[in-house]
Formats: structure tokens, C-alpha cells, sequence
């Protein structure tokens, strides 16, 4: 740093440490009072009864996991029987991985993400129905003893404690949270979980490009996945529905219909800020009030570098597109 480099960045510096004086003590106070306001929140029975409960999923940020499925649900106690879809018993019934009112062991939870399972329901906090304070059932594991929590924990206090903490860190604004922007960004491909045959389901439609491009024409359409027993073979009488994913209108298939994929395997792709134009019918399109530095104007995007024509709105013209007889769709 130069002389006059380091003179303005003491400026900085005094405000800095004048905010983490007064902002500590704020987040200090904040603590404070959600230890009032939770103070009764006490575990006061064993089983409030409820048949209520959440339904936990992996959190994911676009395609990548953030918190994989296993760790959200261990220490929780199932509300349902959490059976693999997959694998058979000796009776022939699907294998039980987790009977319904047990808790989630760190060993249940892998077996858990080991089947493809994407969502448990399990007990909560937020459904329980005990008079006063909360079950031992829907509060689940206390993290301090890695055990069923006991009648009689403040879980209140420990719930308050535990938001007040990094509240402070909060309000000195230490650390970033990323944006809904990047999120969308990477939502643009939607891949399989298990190996397995892909079928089309009844409403999906698509037209193929003279690239040979499948682009789908459908509003609810859907594609489903059907995978094999543990050790089976694919064939269609081993087969059973695993999961089903809704195709957006204007997205590219990367499937037939009967395929099979492999794990990882890519589903289709779509562009989230496109809002595709479709036609039921084939025919000539034939552009209405589109006239050149009045309707449209040609920009340049300085990043990719290409030229773009771009609509301009108009009071008197109606810029738009003919395709068929009295169909008329608006350019945007």
C-alpha cells in the first residue's frame, strides 16, 4: 500500500470496528429474546400421537447437492414405513429399511440414499401435537448425546441458542449466500438416479428439427423412469415405476421411448429464460407489422459478440406472427 492508500483505508477500518461494537451487541439482544419466547418449549411427554409430519428431500442448489438426504433425515424418527423399492424379502414383500415410529440411524440413512429413495417422511417439530411443549417422537435425537432426547430437555433454550449463534455472524454480515440468479443458471439439465427404461408418458408431445433435435410441444408432459430389482434383469415384468419428471414446454429430449439409461444419465435439456412460440400444425409463418427501426432495431450483445433483432413496442402497430388461418401470436 502507498501512503495515502493506507490513509483512506483507516476510514474503513475505525467504521468496521465500530459496527462489530454495536452490531454484537444486537445479535447479543436478539439471543436474548428468543431465549424469552422459547423458554417453555420443554419435551414434556413420550408420543403426542400425530399422524402429521414433513416430507424431507434432498436440498439441492440447480443439479448440485447441497445437503444429500441421508443427513437431513438421520436422527429423525420415520412416519412411515420406509420400504426399497427394489429389493424383495423372503415373504416377497419390498424390503423394510426403517419401520414407521423408529428413529434413523446413521446406517439406515445410507441404506436410505443407497435405494434411490428422494423423499422420507418423518416426525417434526413443527407437527406435533403435545398440549404443551413438544414429544420426544417428533423432536427425535438430541445432537449433544446422540441419543433419543430425555422428558424434561430445554429444547427451547437450545433451539434459541442455536439460531442466536450464528445470528451474529448474520448481522456482521461475515459470510455470502448465493443468489436465485446462479440457482436458475444451473437448473438446464435434468439427469436419472438409478439406471433403469425410460417411457414417454401419454400427454408428452414433441416435433423433431431438421437438426434432429426432439423439442418438446407439450404443456404436461412427462417422462418415467422404470428400474430393476436389486440383481434383476430389465425385463419388463421386473420393472417397477421409480420416479417421474415433468418435461417443460420447449425442452430438447435426449430419449427415446423404451431406452434404457444409465445412472447419471442425461433426461433432456432446457433453457429456463427461453419462452418457446409453438404450432399444432406445420405451415408458413408470415411476420405482421415487423418493419425495420420502427418494430425492431438490431443490437449487439457485447458478450458473445453476435447481432440480435429486438422488438420494439409500438401504440399503432401490433408486431407479431401469422401461422394459419386468424392465429395470430405476439412477439416479445
Amino acid at each position: 500500500l502507498s501512503v495515502l492508500e493506507y490513509f483512506i483505508s483507516t476510514h474503513g477500518a475505525r467504521k468496521g470496528l465500530a459496527d462489530t461494537a454495536l452490531k454484537t451487541a444486537d445479535a447479543g439482544y436478539l439471543t436474548r429474546r428468543l431465549v424469552d419466547v422459547a423458554q417453555d418449549v420443554t419435551i414434556t411427554e413420550e408420543d403426542c400421537g400425530t399422524i402429521l409430519g414433513l416430507e424431507m428431500s434432498a436440498l439441492k442448489e440447480g443439479e448440485d447437492i447441497i445437503e444429500p438426504l441421508r443427513e437431513r433425515v438421520v436422527g429423525c424418527v420415520a412416519l412411515d414405513e420406509v420400504t426399497d423399492p427394489h429389493e424383495l424379502d423372503e415373504d416377497g414383500r419390498p424390503k423394510v429399511l426403517v419401520e414407521a415410529g423408529k428413529l434413523i440411524l446413521e446406517e439406515t440413512s445410507q441404506a436410505i440414499e443407497d435405494a434411490g429413495i428422494e423423499t422420507v417422511k418423518i416426525r417434526s417439530v413443527l407437527t406435533c401435537e403435545a398440549k404443551r411443549g413438544v414429544c420426544r417422537m417428533c423432536y427425535g435425537r438430541n445432537l449433544a448425546t446422540m441419543d433419543m432426547v430425555d422428558l424434561g430437555e430445554a429444547v427451547g433454550i437450545l433451539a434459541a441458542q442455536s439460531i442466536g449463534e450464528p445470528g451474529t455472524q448474520l448481522t456482521l454480515r461475515t459470510f455470502h449466500i448465493g443468489g436465485t440468479a446462479a440457482r436458475i443458471a444451473e437448473q438446464t439439465v435434468r439427469k436419472t438416479k438409478v439406471e433403469g427404461v425410460i417411457e414417454h408418458g401419454d400427454r408428452l408431445t414433441f416435433v423433431k428439427t431438421p437438426e434432429g433435435h426432439q423439442v418438446v410441444t407439450s404443456y404436461e408432459g412427462e417422462l418415467i423412469l422404470k428400474a430393476a430389482a436389486h440383481g434383476g434383469h430389465t425385463a419388463a415384468a421386473k420393472l417397477a415405476v421409480h420416479s417421474r419428471f415433468q418435461v417443460p414446454l420447449g425442452a430438447t429430449l435426449m430419449v427415446e421411448d423404451g431406452q434404457k439409461v444409465a445412472k447419471d444419465g442425461v433426461l433432456f435439456t432446457w433453457d429456463p429464460y427461453t419462452n418457446p412460440i409453438m404450432t399444432d400444425v406445420g405451415g408458413l409463418v408470415r411476420f405482421v407489422d415487423i418493419v425495420d427501426d420502427e418494430t425492431v432495431r438490431e443490437e449487439l450483445d457485447e458478450i458473445t459478440g453476435r447481432r440480435q433483432r429486438v422488438i420494439i413496442e409500438d401504440r399503432e402497430k401490433k408486431p407479431g406472427s401469422v401461422g394459419g388461418p386468424g392465429a395470430r401470436q405476439g412477439v416479445a
